[in-house]
């Protein structure tokens, strides 16, 4: 049992030590409640909101030494002119979120950092003051080689060009909000791993998330749970730019649980990229193609996405430059239409699912397609293509399918057509119908399809 004489002891022992602590501190001005804590108070080290250049030169100096202390930095609240800050390897930087801010001052990237094992942001909001950046700078924030980047809870705001830049990095960007961009929010080159999760993506000028490589190969990229919208595509063209989430040539990339809306282009856009998971995705309003794998890709699988408003919904195409393998599956694809974002080229708009090579298209539900339902191949490019289970309703018409010479086979089985205007399958030689409704006989002269065990009402 504890005596009431050691009891009385052991509190002033403790009052004791306390007032010995704030003693310490108040004596040593490098010394702050922020240390206290764990972290460095740049406040205490000649960085204060408002000071000119000497807070660039003093915030340089701390991270360094911090970084070889393996210490973080706290950055209190309030707006630093910071022009080409420089991040060097270990930097832990903190602020608070939405009060912190680095605000754009000069030419150049506002921070970069190069050839890193290990950096961390979290708490800050870079503000790139749409101040132009010269030459031939990327973005307002810019990372090269660093192999566990970590930023969390940040924001990238009005960005002359573009939000972040990464180039051959590893690690996760997580719950940061990147809008008013003039460029791309993200774009992220030769990635190791990356993980894009839980980020607000709005108001970019020529793209969202950009998940790219030099060269065809493993890149492994999660794109997760984001929120994207206003994606634009103000330098043109037919879907170069414009992309809430663009792959190309990434291979392995999981796409899943992101809530894209307002996308000049494409929600999701995978080109020359194999081996995608694409699935569980909210894209509405996509003013071409909801969901595109396109060119010279082998392994795509499209499942449980929901496409509300487009010019196309899905297509797995372009045969002809390799494009093959993929699954498409239990997605529904409604409110499409006849006109696209462009006329040259002579598009085809108003198709509710593509497919081309190699590919099962089970389990879908498609309605108010004004062009087609479903549409497999193009010219000869058709090869190995089934059609079972799905469900068409309200469309142009309800199926078409390549009958030119050369076309490989295609299976049209079980599937149910409601109020297909132009009949529920019908056979197309390029951009011609050439046949009535293959759904009422006339499809045993095409050695190529197996049609059967439709409904059609």
């Amino acid at each position: 049992m504890i005596s009431r004489r050691r009891l009385v002891a052991g509190l002033a022992a403790t009052v004791g030590t306390a007032a010995f602590v704030r003693s310490t501190a108040a004596q040593s001005p490098l010394v702050s409640h922020g240390e206290l804590r764990g972290s460095i108070d740049a406040s205490a080290h000649g960085v204060t909101p408002g000071g000119g250049q000497a807070p660039h030169r003093n915030l340089e100096r701390l991270l360094t030494d911090a970084a070889a202390r393996n210490m973080p930095v706290y950055l209190p609240p309030g707006d630093y002119a910071i022009s080409g800050l420089n991040l060097p390897d270990g930097t832990r930087l903190v602020g608070i979120a939405g009060a912190t801010r680095l605000v754009h001052s000069g030419n150049g990237a506002l921070l970069r950092a190069e050839n890193a094992r290990r950096i961390e942001l979290s708490g800050l909001i870079f503000d790139g003051a749409d101040q132009p950046l010269g030459g031939d700078e990327a973005a307002v924030v810019f990372f090269r080689s660093v192999a566990d980047l970590i930023i969390e809870n940040c924001e990238v705001v009005n960005a002359g060009r573009t939000g972040l830049h990464l180039e051959g990095c590893g690690g996760r960007l997580a719950r940061n909000r990147i809008s008013s961009v003039a460029e791309y929010g993200l774009y992220a080159v030769n990635s190791a791993n990356l993980s894009v999760t839980e980020n607000i993506v709005s108001d970019c000028g020529n793209g969202g998330i950009l998940i790219h490589r030099w060269e065809k190969g493993t890149d492994g990229t999660i794109v997760s749970g984001n929120r994207i919208s206003r994606t634009g595509a103000g330098n043109g063209g037919t879907g170069q730019y414009g992309n809430a989430i663009n792959l190309y040539r990434a291979d392995g990339v999981i796409v899943s649980g992101n809530h894209i809306s307002d996308s000049a282009f494409s929600a999701i856009r995978a080109n020359s990229a194999s081996n995608v998971m694409i699935s569980g995705n909210h894209c509405t309003t996509s003013g071409e193609t909801a969901i595109y794998a396109e060119f010279s890709f082998e392994g795509a699988l499209i499942a449980g996405n929901l496409v509300d408003g487009a010019a196309n919904g899905i297509s797995v195409v372009n045969f002809n430059e390799g494009g093959r393998l993929a699954t498409v599956a239990n997605n529904i694809v409604r409110n499409l239409r006849l006109i696209g974002p462009y006329t040259v080229e002579d598009p085809i708009f108003g198709v509710g699912i593509s497919a081309e090579a190699d590919t099962a298209v089970t389990g879908n539900v498609i309605e108010n397609a004004p062009y087609s339902g479903l549409a497999f191949g193009f010219g000869p490019y058709l090869r190995n293509v089934t059609a079972t289970g799905n469900i068409v309703r309200d469309a142009g018409v309800g199926c078409a399918v390549t009958v030119v010479e050369g076309a490989g086979d295609a299976i049209i089985a079980n599937n149910v057509f409601q109020g297909a205007r132009r009949g529920a399958i019908v056979g197309y030689r390029w951009r011609e119908a050439s046949t009535g409704d293959l759904s009422k006989g006339g499809a045993e002269r095409f050695a190529h399809l197996t049609i059967g065990g439709n409904r059609v009402s």
